[in-house]
This record gives C-alpha cells, sequence and structure tokens, in this order.
C-alpha cells in the first residue's frame, strides 16, 4: 500500500540523510546567527556538558572522534530538517546511511531533539568504546580481485554494495594488508576511529540494545525506509531491530536507492555535509531530481524557486484565461 501510494504521487520526494564519516570542519556555523539555533544549542550543552558550538568554529580534529561527531551532526541536521519544516517543505518517504537513520527518525518525529541527542549520546559513548579500527573509501580497482582478496584476509570487511566504489572497514594491519595486494587508483581515508559495519562492533550492538529498548518512540508521522530489510515503515518494532542490526551489518546503500526508485520516488535531497548518497540514487534513475540541503541559504534558494514557479503557473494560467 505504501508502495502505490507513493508512485500516485504526482513529485514524491525522499530526505536522506549520510551517517558518520559525513562531518566537515565549519558545518553549523551559519546557523549560529539564529536565535533558534541558540536556543537549540543550550539545549544541546546540558545534555551533552559540551559545547556544539565551539566544534563548529573549530578546526580541531575532535570532530572527528565519534564522541563528538554523532552529537554534533545531529544537532547540524535536526536544525536543517526544521527549517525546512518551517519554511513549508515536508518528504514523502525518509532514509538514512548508518548513523543518519536516527535523522530520518528525527524527521518522521518518532522522538523529540531532546529523546534524540539523549540517545545519540548514549549510542556514541559506547562505540568511542570500541577497539581502533578504520574506514577506507576505494576508487579505482579490480572489483572481483578485491573481493577475493578480503574474502581471504582476517579481519577486514567491505562495509558497502556500491559497484563505483568501496568502502573497506576493519583493523588497521587488515586494511593496509588489502592495499598490498590490490592496485587501487584512489583511497580516502574516513574520519571514523573505529571499524563500523562489521562484526568488530557487535559488541556495542548488543550493549545499545538495552538502551534502546528503553526509548519510546512515538508514532511517525511520515514512513521510514528500513536499510536492513529493504521495506518502507510505519512499525516501531521492526525500526528498532533495524537499528540495532545495522550497526555491524553492511549498508547497502545501492540498494537502499534502487528500491526507493522502483518505489515511486522522482525526487530526492541530501540533508548535511555533500551530495554522495544522492548520486548513487541518480546513477540508478538519470531523470531524479536531486538537492543538497546543508545551509539556510539552501533552503531559501529553494523557497524562492518555488515561488517564481508558482507565480509562472499562475501567470500562464492567467494568459489563457
Amino acid at each position: 500500500m505504501l508502495i502505490s501510494s507513493l508512485q500516485n504521487e504526482k513529485n514524491s520526494t525522499a530526505w536522506v540523510f549520510p551517517g558518520q564519516g559525513s562531518q566537515q570542519l565549519g558545518m553549523g556555523r551559519e546557523l549560529l546567527d539564529f536565535p533558534f539555533t541558540q536556543l537549540r544549542l543550550q539545549q544541546a550543552e546540558s545534555i551533552l556538558g559540551w559545547s556544539i558550538a565551539k566544534l563548529w568554529q573549530s578546526d580541531d580534529h575532535q570532530l572527528s572522534h565519534t564522541q563528538y561527531t554523532q552529537p554534533c551532526l545531529y544537532v547540524y541536521m535536526t536544525l536543517l530538517i526544521d527549517f525546512l519544516k518551517r519554511s513549508g517543505y515536508q518528504p514523502d518517504v525518509v532514509s538514512g546511511y548508518s548513523f543518519g537513520e536516527y535523522l530520518a527518525l528525527y524527521a518522521a518525529e518518532a522522538f523529540d531533539f531532546e529523546t534524540g541527542l539523549k540517545l545519540i549520546k548514549k549510542r556514541a559513548e559506547i562505540m568511542s568504546r570500541l577497539p581502533q579500527g578504520s574506514m577506507v573509501t576505494l576508487r579505482g580497482f579490480d572489483p572481483e580481485k578485491l573481493q577475493k582478496v578480503v574474502v581471504h584476509t582476517p579481519n577486514v570487511w567491505l562495509a558497502n554494495d556500491n559497484l563505483t566504489y568501496a568502502i573497506l572497514s576493519g583493523t588497521n594491519e587488515a586494511i593496509t594488508s588489502v592495499l598490498s595486494q590490490v592496485s587501487v587508483n584512489r583511497v580516502i581515508p574516513l574520519s571514523v576511529n573505529a571499524a563500523f559495519h562489521t562484526p568488530l562492533v557487535e559488541t556495542a550492538a548488543q550493549e545499545f540494545e538495552g538502551i534502546l529498548d528503553c526509548v519510546d518512540f512515538q508514532p511517525f508521522v511520515i514512513p521510514v525506509f528500513c536499510s536492513v530489510d529493504f521495506t518502507v515503515s510505519f512499525n516501531i518494532n521492526q525500526v528498532k531491530r533495524n537499528l540495532i542490526a545495522q550497526i555491524s551489518q553492511p549498508v547497502r546503500w545501492e540498494s537502499i536507492s534502487r528500491t526507493l526508485v522502483q518505489q515511486g520516488i522522482n525526487e530526492a535531497w541530501q540533508i548535511g555535509c555533500g551530495r554522495g548518497l544522492l548520486k548513487s540514487m541518480q546513477q540508478i534513475d538519470p531523470s531524479l531530481k536531486i538537492n543538497n540541503i546543508g545551509s539556510t541559504a539552501d533552503i531559501d534558494s529553494m523557497v524562492i524557486r518555488d515561488q517564481l514557479k508558482k507565480l509562472s503557473i499562475a501567470n500562464a494560467k492567467m494568459i489563457n484565461k
């Protein structure tokens, strides 16, 4: 029923949210000029015990450490969501890449800002205690050769399903071993300090499950795409199971993108830094309209565009009368 309802919409829009590793130094700076942001940052500091605004304005590499990265991303993207909604925008479905699923749930009003931040704080603290590991993005390689080497190398896994690039996740030694055996045009280290989406973080998933069970989610006002079982859902228990499973499982964003497009999405907005998630979606459907929303300036541009579009339609109707 959800699929058919999306397909029947003239314009079905998905909001998608990137995960940890998407953060950029300076993100959120322009939001500091708004009184609403200052109120939100005060709420955040009372929960976290440290200032997100200082990290937004700093070039300190502290931002790459999990216990700081996840709360900073959460506050940044929830503000963008709220500014979008205040401007009259609402998605038809939401989805997120790993940590980004919590932003999708916030957009679906599964929890309020403070409840979500308290949950993220505990999640980040658990993950920050994980053994050191690495994640790297690879571009320009032989997929069959890479797959074969990874399968025969302990403590390293492919953490995604994209055909145009690969993400290796594992111990530093294991990743170094793979790279010594496979020719790669470009290796891009991700700003993370653990081997996410591998069995090496299963202990974090188990610890976090007990915490997540104690948090009451509200009924979703927007359907949420579950990344583990590839379904669009309003089911709270299903989504919670997904949040636990995705910690130690690969992110299959290409499969997610393909499913969303097949379900009738014809426009996608990436909320946050960059537009990496949108590239995968547009490769599957080149006609897909895409937008990146990383600042209030991006929102203002959309508002102006939509107002001009409405004016153009109204003028056309007047002419045709």
